[in-house]
């Protein structure tokens, strides 16, 4: 399993600690440190769509009306933290986020 997130982030921090805590094996992969293939991140706007740009991020709140315009997979490249984290490959299958929902599928 792989963890995308970044460290400073409690959302990917929580789900890092509970998914070691039920046993699960997990390769952390900070986005900022050490940054996501180009088609890496297409296939995440191909699986989530818009979902994947935080625009409630300070980065996002950062940028001008023509950069939040831009290409979004241009946008990630550029400003990996305003991927929304954490994105997290077990198995076969995708997961965005830390909701209820995710946590079932991955820890039951």
């Amino acid at each position: 399993m792989q963890l995308y997130g970044l460290k400073t982030c409690d959302t990917t921090r929580k789900a890092l600690k509970t998914l070691r805590e039920a046993g699960r094996e997990v390769t952390y992969i900070d986005v900022r440190t050490d940054g996501v293939p180009a088609d890496l991140l297409s296939w995440f706007l191909v699986a989530f769509g818009d979902e994947l740009v935080n625009k409630r991020s300070t980065t996002w709140r950062g940028l001008s009306d023509s950069e939040r315009a831009g290409d979004a997979l241009a946008l990630l490249l550029a400003h990996p933290t305003l991927m929304k984290r954490p994105v997290i490959h077990a198995d076969e299958d995708f997961y965005l986020g830390w909701g209820k929902d995710v946590q079932a599928a991955l820890i039951g």
